[in-house]
């Protein structure tokens, strides 16, 4: 696993009010590069998961929910039968953070698990 991956999934999410700037393209594209499969939407973080039945689907989807929750940073969430869509943005800023990148990473590692 990446150094960079592993210090993000080693950070906790900090409360964004608004008022601080998102992220420049630069550090949005350095950090893309150590994200596997997650992509730039716009003002968002997108990765889809694909999976073997519906079952996978939903615990993937309650462990993400779970993170979510530890970490209060919330994605939103397009769950179909055998994929999950994973989108984060700071909307308190219009943009991507940090937080959305740390999460991604959490969620990166718990998608890393189930292969192992």
């Amino acid at each position: 696993m990446n150094t960079s991956v592993c210090d993000l999934t080693a950070k906790s999410c900090r409360p964004c009010e608004g008022g601080v700037p998102p992220l420049e393209p630069q550090e949005i594209e350095r950090l893309l590069k150590d994200l596997s499969g997650w992509e730039q939407a716009g003002n968002e973080l997108v990765k889809t998961f694909n999976f073997r039945n519906y079952y996978e689907t939903m615990a993937f989807v309650n462990a993400t929910a779970w993170i979510s929750h530890r970490e209060n940073h919330h994605p939103d969430l397009e769950v179909g039968y055998k994929q999950c869509r994973v989108r984060y943005s700071t909307h308190a800023i219009g943009g991507l953070s940090e937080n959305d990148f740390i999460c991604a990473a959490k969620i990166d590692a718990l998608d890393a698990s189930k292969n192992s």
